[in-house]
């Protein structure tokens, strides 16, 4: 049995929590499906698409309250139909108390909505000496292995692993063939996709990402990718006693109904299998191998996942984000009807 634990929402806490987490991600470098930094909340926002404005949070004051409390290194969280990232960050954190008491904690999460980019979640597993796996499903995205018709979620997967004086390990990666993020955005900024990214509503391969977000995206790898959406999606979707498949809602097509996404964490103590410093300094010296590999012609460096996502994070740490003109614009018609300021007016900020 789990421990359960159901989330409230207060509108303050929601709003410096939502910046935090979402402000990180994009200095990392990661494209997101909700790409605006958008902090205000409130139940009847302008429908910007897959924006913490379609959620109802203005609830009671935010705690996490226990409902039943039954075995020791399992844990329920309830999301309240809130906000994504406020539900994972606060499961994440009760699942790390666990993991350091029992060496390991499986967090399971349901009423929940998009939390985001995984690889946020493991990196502070990582900062608090743990390794972790970290799960969640998402609206219907990817057709199954022969089917013309999206039926699973884009179902990303992230590692994290922590390493010695170098950037921790961290693989964040969808089971389709590229994050739906980037179809999205190429809608937005009318350019083409490449062909075999996603297929049309006749199924259909298409260049056009629209059609492609009416259609499907194709999972990655062919059929070890559509495997690989099916077994998150039991994870996240049954397992947890949230919604699977095409019963997730997408809050683009009906702002009315309630999402009900996912999320699975598995955490990881290291202290309780070796000395932390002993497996830093060994995932350290494997890396230093791995990188020592005999390069092919025309590659300069060998990368490891979550090394170039540092040099990102160290790089717009010093020079800031660079926001597209249709999230600049999404903000300013936001400042304009809710009468606060904009920072993105004249001489108040660099575009």
């Amino acid at each position: 049995m789990a421990h359960k634990f159901l989330v409230h929402h207060n509108g303050d806490s929601v709003g410096v929590a939502i910046e935090d987490i979402q402000a990180e991600q994009e200095i990392q470098g990661v494209i997101l499906e909700d790409d605006s930094i958008i902090t205000i909340v409130s139940k009847d926002f302008i429908p910007l698409g897959h924006k913490i404005s379609l959620i109802d949070i203005l609830k009671d004051d935010y705690v996490i309250e226990y409902r039943e409390k039954i075995g020791i290194a399992t844990l329920l969280v309830d999301g309240d139909h809130g906000l994504g990232q406020v539900a994972a960050y606060k499961g994440l954190k009760e699942g790390i108390k666990t993991a350091k008491e029992t060496g390991i904690a499986a967090v399971a999460i349901r009423n929940s909505n998009h939390f985001g980019c995984a690889s946020y979640y493991c990196q502070i597993a990582c900062e608090e000496g743990l390794a972790s796996i970290v799960m969640t499903n998402s609206p219907p995205g990817i057709s199954p292995w022969g089917g013309k018709k999206a039926f699973f979620g884009t179902n990303p997967v992230g590692f994290g692993f922590p390493v010695k004086e170098l950037p921790n390990v961290i693989i964040d990666m969808s089971a389709s063939i590229v994050a739906r993020g980037k179809i999205i955005e190429a809608a937005k900024e009318g350019k083409s996709i490449p062909m075999g990214w996603a297929i049309d509503q006749n199924g259909f391969d298409t260049e056009d990402p629209t059609a492609a977000i009416n259609g499907a995206i194709l999972p990655s790898g062919g059929v070890k990718g559509y495997g690989w959406a099916l077994a998150i999606e039991i994870l996240t979707g049954i397992l947890t006693g949230a919604a699977y498949g095409p019963h997730v809602q997408n809050i683009y097509h009906d702002h009315h109904q309630q999402s009900n996404v996912g999320h699975f964490f598995i955490l990881i103590d290291i202290e309780k299998f070796m000395p932390y410093e002993y497996f830093t300094s060994l995932v350290k010296n494997m890396l230093i191998e791995l990188k020592e590999v005999p390069k092919k012609d025309g590659t300069d460096t060998i990368f490891y996942p979550g090394e170039r996502r540092e040099k990102s994070y160290q790089k717009h740490l010093s020079s800031g984000l660079s926001l597209s003109l249709e999230v600049v614009k999404d903000l300013s018609l936001l400042a304009k009807r809710f009468n606060i300021e904009n920072p993105f007016e004249k001489g108040k900020c660099d575009v």
